[in-house]
């Protein structure tokens, strides 16, 4: 402390007593005390005599600064609170509510009696009263009073602040803190999610009729009487409330969603004019007849179909949806949409006095056209425009990079078809059999190839996100919850409204296939249809091409993050993944026998990766999103041009499902065979084998794949697979890895391998003019059948080149001098 007051060259002095400031007391000076603890008497005799009194970490933050020391007419111990201003609601106390503001003032922070726009910050004892009601609904936060305690334990920290998001949000007041809650009306599985939700809330739940219950929360559209008479001190609400509170973060005002019962004398009406004693009178049966034909035109209106089963969501797949022989929207009835998501049309479609089959279609064209856009306005509108929304009640509820991938380009396809809608109004409008509707979407082909490829392609991982975040995030599920309830909505969930850009294309080929059809022969419109069907099913073929791409790449970052150490150059645009293969090395390389190893055939090139010994660790993304361990290890990435020979071993009793590559690297001179055993029956090693010389017959540019394979028998190349499995193999293989692990942390020698093998390479060029000795005759003759098949010479059989080689890792000791 006293070094901070030299480097900011102020003028101090140390005292043990206040007796000792009598005689130094000076009218030139503004005398300033920083006082270690606040609650001795040194403090209280200060705080008496009026005088300047500071912390400790005052004087630091205002050093590290290099700022003058804040004034303030009150005792200042550290400035976690500055620039808050904070009110207080429901203290019976006074002690606690004095030693609360007291340790605010000493933070730097501001009291409010009265609640106010300048607030910052609701210290609530309740969840009742108006400040709690009015800070609701302004988003103030609303905060427990062990945030303030939790604040001044931590008072000494250097650049602590107490308005900071991960510290504030530890004790903010849940939405049902307080609360005891009992359902009404909803199944088992939905009464149970809400009572998990309640909980995780801050609140408890009770069985129906419970008296200690404060909340009944009812599903308005089921329950249509109470099965008992509520207490006044009931609040019995609907389940907007419940979701509504989860969203905003904070429990809502129950005054706008109280239950009441249904009163519907419209219904009482009809069913009076359906029943059977009814008489049989004229006026009636016409009565009957227009209440029938208006219900079955309010039903043709509506622009949603039936809302499916809950499993139904689950079940939807991409796979099929692009095909042209599906009819998504061949079952729907199609009319006028819900108000708040049309646009008023220029005019009312005009009916020509004899309705041709032409205009029908191209009618129906229209209106499935104008829904399409209808839903995406709703999609736009409901969903996406919210979670955008700056300055959301308790923070975002989604993250950007979540918002992007649920909703992908769905703006830019609402604009094409936008147009595409308008376009074909002002036609419809206009009618006359010789105008062109095939020329309105050639005009815009172009722009629904750049659109629609980028939401395809990506549907899947958007439907995940959304399953994902609403598990996971109580507050986007209770956003789903109210939006999908509104009849915008028409009961669909935001899944199975996503899916609609999907089917949309197929259906409208359907639909101009079915208007060619009604237009004849001489109409220009027939030729110029043909081609605007063929520009689609071109959009499609790209979006499959496009997705079918995508979903490789997608394929090769999955190769990335299960494989430790995995080279970043496997990331490629043309490389696309082929096949994984499970097996077992048989031999030394590319690593130990009995290792479990995992081959990535790639269509360039080959992944070797073994199966990680110890696994450590998470991997978290900047946002938020935990990915598990890679569960295999890095151990060489090969081309597949230097695979020169592919070995079918022969089944025999020690010798099953084996097989071996001969591999030729360009800076050796030496061949080096790989040998492995298939332990997955899922794939044939016939079949296996095949599709591997394919592969590199196209990378070396050869016809002939079949020349790449050679039959062998197993004890010409030493292979053989008995014992892999048993548990002597298995503990025989753990000792060796044992032994190595002690040999290296025992080892005196602290040479790198590099180092010894470029030595010995070295040495190794120094005798090469010199005759063969007998020992390296006898390799060359091992190794004659394996040099013959890759039709090169070899030498000998040399160590395994340093593309093989293993990494060891010497700790280095460092000893830290603290002075």
């Amino acid at each position: 402390m006293f070094k901070v007051f030299t480097e900011i060259k102020v003028c101090f002095v140390k005292m043990e007593s206040v007796e000792e400031f009598e005689g130094l007391d000076s009218p030139e000076f503004e005398n300033v005390f920083v006082v270690m603890d606040f609650q001795d008497s040194v403090f209280n005799d200060l705080y008496k005599a009026d005088c300047r009194v500071i912390g400790p970490p005052v004087v630091l933050n205002c050093s590290q600064k290099g700022e003058p020391l804040p004034f303030s007419c009150r005792p200042l111990y550290c400035t976690s609170m500055m620039n808050l201003v904070l009110c207080f609601t429901g203290f019976r106390k006074k002690e606690e509510l004095v030693r609360l503001v007291t340790l605010v003032h000493h933070m730097g922070g501001v009291i409010r009696k009265d609640f106010n726009s300048k607030v910052t910050h609701l210290v609530a004892n309740c969840t009742q009263g108006e400040k709690f009601r009015v800070a609701v609904s302004l988003g103030t936060p609303i905060m427990k009073p062990e945030w303030i305690y939790k604040a001044w334990e931590r008072r000494n920290e250097q650049n602590f602040c107490a308005a900071v998001d991960d510290f504030r949000n530890e004790f903010k007041v849940p939405p049902f803190q307080d609360c005891v809650l009992s359902f009404l009306g909803f199944s088992d599985e939905e009464k149970t999610n809400m009572e998990e939700m309640t909980e995780m809330q801050g609140g408890k739940y009770l069985p129906l009729g419970d008296e200690r219950c404060t909340h009944l929360v009812v599903e308005e559209n089921i329950v249509k009487d109470l099965p008992f008479e509520p207490s006044k001190k009931l609040y019995v609400v609907k389940q907007e409330w419940f979701w509504g509170s989860i969203q905003m973060d904070a429990r809502a005002g129950e005054t706008m969603y109280l239950y009441e019962k249904a009163n519907t004398p419209e219904l009482k009406k009809s069913v009076s004019m359906l029943s059977l004693n009814t008489p049989n009178s004229n006026r009636k049966r016409r009565r009957l007849k227009e209440t029938l034909a208006q219900l079955s035109r309010e039903t043709d209106l509506s622009p949603f179909p039936p809302r499916k089963r809950a499993s139904a969501e689950h079940s939807l797949s991409i796979g099929s949806l692009l095909d042209i022989s599906n009819t998504p929207e061949s079952s729907i009835n199609y009319g006028e949409t819900p108000k708040s998501c049309t646009k008023s049309s220029k005019n009312s479609t005009p009916v020509p006095s004899k309705q041709s089959a032409r205009w029908q279609v191209a009618k129906e064209l229209y209106q499935t056209e104008s829904n399409y856009v209808n839903i995406l306005a709703t999609i736009i509108q409901l969903f996406q425009v919210p979670l955008e929304e700056e300055g959301q009640r308790g923070g975002p509820i989604l993250a950007p990079e979540e918002i992007k991938t649920i909703f992908g380009s769905i703006p830019d396809i609402f604009d094409v078809h936008t147009k595409i809608k308008d376009d074909l109004e002002d036609l419809i409008v206009n009618w006359d059999e010789n105008k062109s509707v095939g020329d309105i979407f050639l005009k815009y082909s172009k722009d629904l190839v750049k659109t629609y490829p980028p939401f395809v392609n990506f549907f899947e991982m958007s439907k995940e996100t959304i399953i994902k975040c609403e598990k996971q995030k109580p507050r986007f599920h209770a956003f789903l919850k109210i939006n999908q309830a509104k009849p915008e909505c028409g009961r669909q969930s935001l899944v199975e409204l996503l899916i609609r850009p999907v089917q949309r294309l197929p259906s409208v080929a359907l639909l101009l296939n079915d208007l060619k059809k009604h237009t004849a022969d001489e109409n220009p419109d027939k030729s110029t249809l043909e081609k605007a069907i063929g520009s689609l099913k071109e959009v499609m073929t790209h979006i499959n091409e496009d997705k079918r791409k995508t979903e490789a790449q997608k394929q090769i970052f999955d190769v990335v993050y299960e494989v430790d150490g995995c080279p970043a150059n496997l990331l490629s645009s043309h490389r696309s993944l082929v096949q994984r293969v499970e097996t077992i090395s048989l031999g030394e390389h590319p690593c130990d026998r009995g290792e479990q190893v995992t081959l990535f055939l790639f269509n360039d090139c080959l992944e070797i990766a073994r199966k990680r010994h110890k696994v450590i660790g998470t991997f978290r993304s900047p946002h938020g999103q935990t990915r598990p361990p890679a569960s295999l290890k890095h151990i060489h990435l090969m081309p597949l041009s230097q695979i020169k020979k592919v070995l079918d071993i022969r089944e025999t009793e020690d010798c099953h499902n084996a097989f071996a590559l001969l591999v030729r690297p360009p800076t050796e001179q030496a061949n080096v065979l790989l040998s492995f055993q298939m332990t997955s029956d899922e794939l044939p090693k016939e079949n296996w084998l095949k599709m591997l010389c394919r592969h590199v017959a196209n990378t070396i540019c050869k016809a002939d794949a079949e020349n790449l394979i050679y039959t062998a028998d197993p004890e010409t190349f030493e292979v053989n697979t008995k014992d892999m499995d048993s548990t002597l193999s298995r503990a025989s293989r753990a000792i060796k890895k044992t032994s190595k692990k002690v040999t290296r942390a025992f080892s005196f020698s602290k040479t790198p391998k590099r180092a010894l093998r470029r030595a010995l390479m070295t040495s190794h060029s120094s005798v090469e003019g010199r005759s063969p000795s007998s020992s390296d005759k006898h390799g060359m003759s091992r190794l004659s059948s394996t040099s013959s098949l890759a039709g090169i010479p070899s030498p000998s059989l040399v160590s395994l080149p340093s593309f093989f080689e293993r990494r060891s890792h010497t700790l280095s000791r460092s000893t830290t001098h603290l002075i």
